[in-house]
Order: C-alpha cells, then sequence, then structure tokens
C-alpha cells in the first residue's frame, strides 16, 4: 500500500507547484489508474513515490516505510518501471536482469525461474542473450518491466507501461496486473490511454494542474455523469478543474 499524505513538489524561485497538496491511498488489493493531461503532474509525484524527487512538502510511506528517512527499505517494497525503456543499452538483456536480481538479493533458484516464466509470457526468450541497444522499443519496454518485477515486490509503480508493447505482451502484462492486484497486492500505473483505465482499473486517480480532482472507483465517476464515456468525463473534469 501507498499512503501520500499532503504531498506537494515546487520548483524555481517562483515556487511553481508541480504537485499542490495531494493525499492519496493506492490500496492493496486494486489496480489502480492515475490519469491526467500531459504536464499535470503525474511523473513528478511517481518521481517522489519512488525517491527519485524528494516531496517539498509532506509524507509518502510504502508498506509503512518512509521513502525520505528510510529509503532503502522503502525501496525494497516496490518494483518501479519508468516511462523511458532506454537505458543499460550496452549490456545483453540476461546480464541486465541477473544485475538487477543480485541487486536486490534474489536467489540463482528464483531468478531463474521468474526469468524462464516471464520470458516466456513476453516471447523473449530467443532475445535474452543480445545486446538491449538492438532491442525494438517493444522488447526494452518488456526487459525493463522483467527487472524490476524480479524481485516479487508486492507494490508495482508502472508509468506509461503500455507503451510500445504488441498486442500480445500488452494482454500479458494486463493479465500480470490483475493477478498481482487480485492475491492481495497493489499496483499503481499511468497512462494516457483511457479505455485501458475504464476496462483494468478497480480505482483511478485524475490529476489537473498537480491538484487531485478525483479519486475513486469509475462506477462512482459514472454516476456522477450518467450515459457518458470516461473520454467525455475526462476532458469535463479537467477543462474545468
Amino acid at each position: 500500500m501507498i499512503h501520500l499524505r499532503h504531498v506537494s513538489k515546487i520548483y524555481g524561485s517562483m515556487g511553481r507547484k508541480a504537485v499542490d497538496d495531494l493525499n492519496w491511498d493506492v490500496e492493496d488489493g486494486k489496480i489502480t489508474g492515475f490519469i491526467g493531461p500531459n504536464g499535470a503532474g503525474k511523473t513528478t509525484t511517481l518521481k517522489m513515490i519512488t525517491g527519485i524527487l524528494a516531496p517539498t512538502e509532506g509524507e509518502i510511506l510504502i508498506n509503512g516505510k518512509n521513502i525520505v528517512s528510510s529509503p532503502l527499505e522503502a525501496k525494497l517494497q516496490f518494483g518501479f518501471v519508468a516511462d523511458s525503456p532506454d537505458a543499460f543499452l550496452r549490456i545483453r538483456g540476461i546480464e541486465y536482469l541477473n544485475f538487477m536480481a543480485d541487486i536486490y538479493g534474489v536467489g540463482s533458484r528464483e531468478r531463474e525461474e521468474f526469468i524462464q516464466k516471464t520470458a516466456a509470457r513476453f516471447e523473449m526468450e530467443d532475445v535474452l542473450g543480445s545486446r538491449i541497444q538492438s532491442y525494438s522499443h517493444g522488447m526494452r519496454q518488456k526487459i525493463m518491466v522483467m527487472g524490476a518485477l524480479i524481485h516479487n515486490p508486492s507494490v508495482w509503480i508502472l508509468d506509461e507501461p503500455l507503451t510500445g508493447l504488441d498486442p500480445r505482451s500488452a494482454f500479458e502484462l494486463k493479465e500480470m496486473m490483475r493477478e498481482h492486484a487480485d492475491a492481495g497486492n497493489s499496483v499503481l500505473f499511468s497512462t494516457h490511454v483511457l479505455e485501458v483505465a475504464e476496462k483494468l482499473c478497480d480505482q483511478i486517480g485524475i490529476i489537473n494542474h498537480g491538484r487531485q480532482v478525483y479519486l475513486g472507483t469509475l462506477d462512482a465517476l459514472k454516476e456522477q455523469y450518467p450515459g457518458q464515456t470516461l473520454e467525455n468525463i475526462f476532458l469535463e473534469i479537467t477543462s474545468h478543474a
């Protein structure tokens, strides 16, 4: 579970708030979608949750561990897939996975079982021996997902994870997200594809100009806007926020 309490991020001497007083619980047993226009503060929020950026104000707890005061303990709780997969390009896929497993102290048997199972689901068995720089965008995305999840974290944090994936791999990742949440864990992911959020999420958070404008279930949101699609609801909420 992720707890955010009065979290803000201020940039520059002018005091511009990229994220403004965010209060949010990302609950266990649910897939939580995070949506908003470009520049709304989604990536900044995810970077604060994962410790890449420090919040200017507020507190962030991951499974009870404070990401600022106890960063190593907090970071052991989650796997994070960033919005760009263009990293570690000069090493081979299998080397990257073993590197990530070493960082998290994953045993040889556990990592081998994970790599075999996940590579099969993502159809990556034949390319693990190749350098990541030779991968397509979608293949790079898949290897980053595998590396982020190799230590079996209870919390998944995914920034636009479906971008560049072929339909089969996107289906497999969505199935994995559903399985993970159904096992009592938490999944937080950002997306611009409202149809994916509508079909996959148990709850959604909508952010605009750094402020949270909605948090709850899709059913509750649709009750407020009867007969409208999520796309129309989203446009109306963000245009008037």
